[in-house]
């Protein structure tokens, strides 16, 4: 389907915002991407949907993209099918009635002739989801879906995702979630400071703090810190949950929830 090996990026004569990244996507899988806002994981999706060219290491694998970026463009005057059809005939796509059924099963709000521009970001976001959908894409790149989203389409979302691994093709799509992740991808990997990692199959522990010092990057046995908010989710190898505990308390975190991730 589509492979990277030792892909890093730069931009200009800055630091590496992606180091050495290796990822195969299978065909009829869904991977999920897990990382802290700011830890390359847009910057990785723009390079595999080919909006962005690495720096170093390779691509290969040419199938048909479609891209949900963490920003839909919607700031334009026409309306959402009037836009979505002109995607579609860039795209070369010839049947232009999946429009509408689509945008309605979306539940968009003011209907297929809404101006772009007068949509909220949830509402844009729907467009922004069609778009890259309605090709029938081999390959699915989502970045940061679920945000922004009202919760019914939540499930609507989750259900597209499901289908289109079941006619064969692949998802990409990241989050700063563990729990979105886990509950809808078969393979997670961790993105942290530009660097990917595959996540252990081992069973871990979510672990929900509030207040306290300092930070949790390289604690033994944290495999994610994500700050939500007033809070601090880790997701924390087994073995390490005591010492975990032991540390949050002593300096001065309080302990909200400890939970066994969804596997």
């Amino acid at each position: 389907m589509i492979r990277l090996a030792g892909v890093g990026k730069r931009y200009g004569r800055g630091d590496f915002v992606l180091h050495d990244v290796d990822l195969t996507v299978e065909p009829g899988h869904v991977v999920g991407i897990l990382g802290s806002n700011g830890s390359g994981k847009s910057t990785l999706l723009r390079i595999m949907a080919g909006v962005s060219h690495a720096t170093t290491g390779t691509l290969t694998g040419t199938p048909r993209i479609g891209y949900l970026p963490d920003r839909f463009p919607a700031g334009q005057r026409m309306g959402a099918r009037a836009y979505l059809r002109h995607m579609a005939r860039i795209h070369g796509l010839a049947d232009l009635s999946v429009i509408d059924p689509l945008l309605e099963r979306l539940a968009l709000v003011g209907g297929p002739t809404a101006p772009l521009r007068t949509l909220s970001k949830g509402n844009a976001q729907k467009v922004g989801l069609a778009q890259a959908v309605m090709v029938r894409p081999d390959l699915l790149i989502l970045d940061e879906p679920w945000s922004g989203l009202d919760v019914g389409t939540h499930a609507i979302l989750g259900e597209l995702v499901a289908e289109t691994r079941a006619r064969g093709a692949s998802v990409v799509f990241t989050d700063h979630r563990p729990q979105v992740v886990h509950d809808h991808a078969d393979v997670v990997h961790l993105m942290n400071e530009g660097r990917l990692t595959a996540e252990s199959a081992e069973p871990t522990t979510r672990i929900v703090l509030r207040g306290g010092g300092s930070g949790w990057a390289g604690e033994p046995g944290v495999r994610h810190a994500v700050v939500e908010g007033t809070q601090v989710v880790l997701t924390v190898e087994i073995a390490a949950v005591d010492a975990v505990l032991v540390r949050a308390l002593k300096d001065g975190w309080s302990v909200r929830e400890v939970a066994p991730c969804s596997p």
